[in-house]
């Protein structure tokens, strides 16, 4: 039987803003900053590889704000969920983690931006330091990721009791039966 600081866990603070029982708005908004900035550190490293990088440059210049905002708004949704578990819980400081980090990524990448911003007029490659900021702030993403999916499959936060899973594994339910 669940506790009831884990059912807490699982409930929206705002199910307007954050998303309602079980379809939190966070996981699908992470996914466009970790997209963005994929495929910005993909044409950062291609910028050292084609004969004319100019257009890789500043697309990927574009893709880190991109990133950021996308990161921000996912930001708002994740915050309204971390009021939803328990202080002094693991879980808890396994999303205080996953937010600093999430918070640290965020930094740099909007740091990475200014960096560049105006300065690939030229059509040139993107710089190692830039680059080399980028792989690190992605690396550090995967390991915020890594806690993010703790959260949500080792400790259940915004995913649906196991009373409302089960509807999903009821032989006939919502389903037709098509015989061969």
């Amino acid at each position: 039987m669940a506790h009831e600081s884990q059912l807490q866990a699982k409930r929206p603070v705002s199910a307007s803003l954050a998303g309602p029982y079980g379809h939190p708005f966070h996981p699908i908004l992470v996914t466009v900053p970790i997209g963005a900035w994929v495929a910005g550190l993909v044409f950062d490293i291609a910028s050292h590889v084609v004969h004319r990088p100019g257009f890789l440059t500043q697309s990927s210049e574009w893709l880190i704000a991109v990133g950021v905002i996308g990161a921000l708004l996912a930001a708002v949704v994740g915050f309204l969920d971390l009021f939803a578990i328990p202080t002094g819980t693991p879980a808890f400081r396994t999303a205080l983690t996953h937010m600093a980090l999430n918070l640290l990524v965020t930094a740099a990448y909007i740091a990475n931006f200014l960096w560049r911003y105006g300065t690939y007029t030229d059509g040139g490659s993107v710089g190692i330091g830039q680059l080399v900021l980028s792989a690190v702030s992605l690396a550090v993403l995967g390991i915020s990721g890594y806690l993010g999916g703790k959260l949500a499959y080792r400790y259940g936060v915004r995913v649906a009791d196991e009373g409302t899973q089960a509807e999903g594994y009821a032989p006939g339910r919502g389903t037709t039966r098509t015989s061969s």
